[in-house]
């Protein structure tokens, strides 16, 4: 999988992840990390990579603008934990929301939780 990492997450996590197969940078290896959440969003999507991030304001960003891509994937509580700590959250539950990213979704991992929503996000037919 392609993912991109946000400034709020520890560059050592690239690491874990391409170790485990998959094709990862950070916004600070493209020159994106002091970029807007604009910015890093037109990126990922022209990329066609996954966001990995600590934080949920890219959520409103999707809702906004109603886009299917790119996928968002949130590490709630990140902060305090290790990289190892978080790509194990991410490789533990990879398998099961493969699909629903490949599709287009926000993703929401915690220690024990895991909630999906596929994309667009507030569309009129969702909301009304």
């Amino acid at each position: 999988m392609r993912f991109l990492l946000d400034n709020n997450l520890s560059p050592k996590l690239v690491d874990f992840l391409r170790t485990a197969g998959h094709d990862v940078v950070h916004v600070r290896d493209i020159d994106l990390g002091s970029a807007t959440d604009a910015v890093i969003f037109n990126a990922a999507r022209a990329q066609d990579r996954v966001l990995i991030r600590a934080d949920t304001d890219f959520g409103t960003l999707l809702a906004r603008t109603h886009a299917t891509k790119p996928s968002f994937l949130l590490i709630r509580r990140a902060g305090g934990r290790r990289a190892s700590e978080q790509a194990a959250i991410i490789l533990t539950n990879l398998s099961v929301v493969e699909a629903d990213i490949n599709a287009g979704a926000v993703v929401v991992l915690g220690e024990t939780t895991l909630r999906i929503r596929r994309l667009p996000i507030g569309t009129p037919d969702q909301d009304g």
